[in-house]
Order: C-alpha cells, then sequence, then structure tokens
C-alpha cells in the first residue's frame, strides 16, 4: 500500500528506532507550551474566527463556521400556531448518544415519565466511537483531588472549579454504574482493572476495553434502555425548544424523519444531549465526529437565551489518519502514544513528548509540516508525520498491537497496512468541541428555566481542552446529573402553554442585523460540492 517515496522515509524511521528506545523527548515548559500554541494552533488563526453579532454572547469570537449558524434563521415558520401537544412527559432527553441514554436512564430510575428522541438511531454518536478509554481516580496512587488538578491543568486553569468538581469526584461512581450494569472493561488475570497514562495525565487513571472504550460503553447502556423499556423515538430531530409565556423551557418541537409530520413534546424539564459540532469542519479539518454532529443543540439553546462558553477552543485531535485517505480523518486514538507509540518526522526524528496535551501535540505536527518543512506529503498533497506504532512491539514484545488495538489494526489491515510492522501517517483531525452551553453542576442553563445541558453540548468542563479520556467521563457525570435533578424537579414545575414565539423574535433580530442568508438547526451536513 506505500509508495516508494513512503518506503523510503519509513527506512530512516525504522534506523533511528533503536536509539529512540533510549530517548526521552523533554515536555515543553509553559513558555515554550504558549508559544506553541499561539503559533501554530488553528484557534489563534486570524483568518479561523469572528464575532458573532446577535444573541447572548453578541460581540464573542467563535469559528466562522459555528457563527454562521447561530446568525441564521429558523428552519421553521415560527409565526404559523404550534400543534397541540402530541406527548407530555416529566422529563424530555434530546439525544441518543451516551449523555442522553445516561440521563434517560437516571431519570427514569428515579419514577419519571421519560421520552427520548434522537434524529438518527439510538447510540448514532460520538461515544460510538470513542477509542481510548475514560479517566477516573481508583488507584491507591491517586485522588479525585490529583485528577482535579490534571484537569485543571489540561485546560489551561480556566474550567469552571465546580464543573471539575463535580466531573472527577464522580469518576469512580461512574466506573463502578458501569461495572454493576455489566460494561467489560479490560483487566488483569486478577481481575484488577488496566489502566495507562493519557496526554497530560501524572496518574495510570486510564480505564478501557481495549481500543473500543465507547462502543462498549455505548452498547452496555442502550442495552440497559431496551432492557428498562424506557420510551425513545428514533429518527426524529428536534427543530426547536418551545418555551412558555414566562420564558421557561416546555419541551420541544420535532419532525419524524421517515414521515415529515411535527410533534410537539411538552415537558416539566428537558434536557439537551445533542453532542457537538464536529461535521461543520471547522477551519477546514477532517473530522473523527459522526454525521449527526452538527451543532443542532447549540442553535436551540442559544436561540432560547441559553449562553455559550468556551466556543473559540476547539479540540483537534493530534493523531487522526492522513493515509490511506479513504480512511482520512479517522481518529488514531491516543492509547497508541499511552502504550508506546512515537511522533516522528519524515527524517526519523522525535519533534514532541508524545503525551503532551492534545493541542500542544496537534501544533507541534502542523509546525512540523508547515514550518519546518519535515513532514511527509502524499501525492495528492495530504502532509502528515508518523507515528512509529513498531515501538509499540519493540517495547512490549511481538503481538501487543493486534492484541491492545484489535479494532485499528483490522482497519488499517483492510488497506494491506501492518501497524505492528510499519508506522502510520497522521495529522490533526478536528475531533472536539471543548466548549458549549454554560451549566452549572447540576447540568441546568442557568439563563433558561427548566432546560439542562449534558456531554459534549455542555461548556466550561473542560475550559480550553480537554484531556484524553474526559469526555466519556464527563457524559456519564453530567448526564446522571441532569437525570437526577431534572426528575427531582420535574414534580414541582407547572408548564405554561407551549410557543415559539422566541424564535420569531430571534428571526426579527437576525433580519434587523442583515443576516440570515442560512438556515439552522442543519440536522446533518451537506457534502454536495465539497
Amino acid at each position: 500500500m506505500y509508495s516508494a517515496s513512503m518506503r523510503e522515509s519509513i527506512a530512516k524511521v525504522a534506523a533511528t528506532r533503536e536509539r529512540r528506545l533510549e530517548e526521552k523527548h523533554p515536555r515543553l515548559t509553559p513558555d515554550e507550551k504558549d508559544a506553541l500554541l499561539r503559533g501554530f494552533h488553528p484557534d489563534f488563526r486570524e483568518d479561523t474566527q469572528r464575532p458573532v453579532k446577535i444573541g447572548p454572547n453578541a460581540g464573542d469570537s467563535m469559528p466562522h463556521e459555528l457563527v454562521n449558524l447561530l446568525e441564521a434563521r429558523s428552519v421553521i415558520d415560527p409565526v404559523r400556531p404550534l400543534p397541540e401537544p402530541d406527548l407530555d412527559v416529566d422529563v424530555l432527553v434530546i439525544g441518543g448518544g451516551g449523555a442522553g441514554v445516561a440521563a434517560a436512564l437516571t431519570a427514569h430510575e428515579l419514577g419519571s415519565r421519560v421520552l427520548l428522541v434522537t434524529k438518527l438511531r439510538l447510540g448514532d454518536a460520538n461515544t460510538m466511537m470513542a477509542q481510548g478509554g475514560i479517566q477516573a481516580a481508583s488507584k491507591p496512587n491517586d485522588s479525585p483531588v490529583i485528577h482535579y488538578l490534571d484537569v485543571l491543568g489540561g485546560g489551561g486553569f480556566t474550567n469552571k472549579p465546580e464543573l471539575v468538581r463535580a466531573l472527577t469526584s464522580d469518576a469512580p461512581l461512574v466506573i463502578k454504574w458501569l461495572e454493576d450494569l455489566g460494561c467489560m472493561f479490560s483487566k488483569q488475570p486478577d481481575g484488577t482493572m488496566m489502566s495507562i497514562h493519557g496526554g497530560g495525565t501524572s496518574r495510570k487513571r486510564m480505564h478501557f476495553a481495549r481500543d473500543y472504550t465507547g462502543a462498549e460503553i455505548m452498547r452496555t447502556l442502550r442495552d440497559e434502555l431496551l432492557n428498562r423499556d424506557v420510551p425513545f423515538i428514533e429518527f426524529c430531530p428536534v427543530l426547536e425548544l418551545v418555551l412558555d409565556q414566562e420564558g421557561k423551557c416546555a419541551g420541544a418541537l420535532m419532525q419524524n424523519f421517515e414521515t415529515g409530520q411535527f410533534l410537539v413534546a411538552r415537558a416539566r424539564t428537558t434536557i439537551l444531549a445533542t453532542g457537538g459540532f464536529g461535521r461543520l469542519h471547522v477551519s477546514g479539518f477532517p473530522t473523527s465526529n459522526h454525521y449527526g454532529a452538527t451543532a443542532d443543540g447549540l442553535i436551540m439553546a442559544y436561540r432560547a437565551g441559553g449562553r455559550l462558553a468556551f466556543l473559540d477552543a476547539t479540540q483537534f485531535h493530534p493523531t487522526g489518519v492522513a493515509f490511506p485517505e479513504q480512511m482520512l480523518g479517522q481518529l488514531v486514538t491516543e492509547k497508541v502514544r499511552g502504550v508506546g507509540a512515537q511522533l516522528v518526522n519524515a527524517e526519523g526524528e522525535q519533534f514532541v513528548f508524545p503525551l503532551e496535551t492534545r493541542d500542544a501535540v496537534s501544533a507541534a505536527i502542523i509546525r512540523e509540516c508547515s514550518d519546518r518543512g519535515k513532514g511527509f506529503a502524499t501525492e495528492t498533497g495530504q502532509p502528515g508525520v508518523w507515528l512509529d506504532s513498531p515501538m509499540i512491539e519493540r517495547i512490549h514484545g511481538p503481538g501487543t498491537v493486534r492484541k491492545e488495538l484489535p479494532a485499528m489494526f483490522r482497519q488499517y489491515e483492510r488497506f494491506g497496512i501492518d501497524m505492528s510492522q510499519d508506522p502510520i501517517l497522521i495529522y490533526p483531525t478536528l475531533h472536539y468541541q471543548n466548549g458549549g452551553i454554560e451549566i452549572d453542576e447540576h447540568g441546568r442553563c442557568p439563563q433558561v428555566a427548566n432546560l439542562y445541558v449534558a456531554g459534549e453540548a455542555a461548556g466550561g468542563i473542560h475550559g480550553r481542552n480537554r484531556l484524553m479520556g474526559n469526555s466519556l467521563l464527563d457524559i456519564l457525570v453530567f448526564g446522571r446529573r441532569a437525570g437526577r435533578h431534572a426528575a427531582e424537579q420535574a414534580p414541582t414545575v407547572k408548564v405554561g402553554t407551549p410557543s415559539v414565539e422566541h424564535v420569531a423574535r430571534f428571526n426579527q433580530e437576525v433580519a434587523a442585523a442583515g443576516l440570515g442568508q442560512a438556515s439552522a438547526p442543519i440536522l446533518l451536513p451537506d457534502y454536495v460540492g465539497r
């Protein structure tokens, strides 16, 4: 599969392997890291962002692709009267990934009448695609306090402390919950959970199920939802939140993808778990995200008055597939580096400590390819550097790659590449929405009563950069917290008449600003003309 020129570069990588076995590349100092990010990370490029002109965050800079949707008119006609509610529930959960299902399970367990709606199939979410692991302080040399400090450091000390406290203190409870539900984590022969380092962590607290951790967690949650007969509707995207006459969230307006029918669900409490914006291809990068990641929840909450936070910070995972290009942008889990693979340029030189935080490693790869001219470009011009996966076998012995990374090994094997023998070409891929809708420690949106947010749609937990393994953790911590609080509050909530008058007002603001050439939410990415 590799061309002659690629083989020539691979030979240089192999020639430095013995030396690199003993070589410890130094970590970046704080000043070096800051200079690297400001010089090469896409967040700091002048052409990638602009201030949004309308709404609660007017004046705040965000990626152009997101601003285009925040300044768009609604896909519905808000002047037309809403139909009478078709459904009436205590807790409405919007989104069928890990956060949504965790919220629905928790609320249902507390006796609430729950409905989950999702625009694709149950489990069609980034949760299913997460590979590397889930963090939790469960070992004698670790604690939630140390985990807390790692999360703050990874986020550049910009995180909301109360959210980080909730994340790290609930983490061991989440692992036990998953175990009790039947999640099959990788373990030692004596039953002890295996754990590894992730980028930016000071302890080995990454729990995993081979290299398909998210799929195993999603399988467990989906099976439990089905076993408990929690009601859900697939292929039914939400188009707008509905508010009552007091401006409190009162449910949502949906449309059945298959029939085209509009439905109104009246709810005492509503939980948004719609995921991120990866399929907007921010700054023109490929993405590791699933097809439904089009920022729907951000758009709907913004029109309802919810504030957004940290959306000027986008996470580009440093190791996305650069070759073969049939897999372009697909994630190469950080676990590959966690078990020993090194990042090297076309000359076989290691140029960054493999487990720096993701923002720093991404910036270092971009610098190597653009500024230093030491990346490798494929025949189509796609740049990349080598991830020297055969180092794993040199460190841990033959067969380790196939054993520890079975899904990834098979993906490459389909294209005639044996990643246990040859390095793989990688380049940063758009991976995660660091920010989102503001929440408190219960998952509540402070600006919109009765509205909760969980998962990647929520902002403030990770600050300006998320550490590996904290996304699978946060969807469960805040999914469960939102589900619990929403269920506890629902009996006290009196729901008024559902309305989309707020959408009409927002459309007027859009028109007054001379905007609204597009409509949103877009629901699915449009690849025509790409």
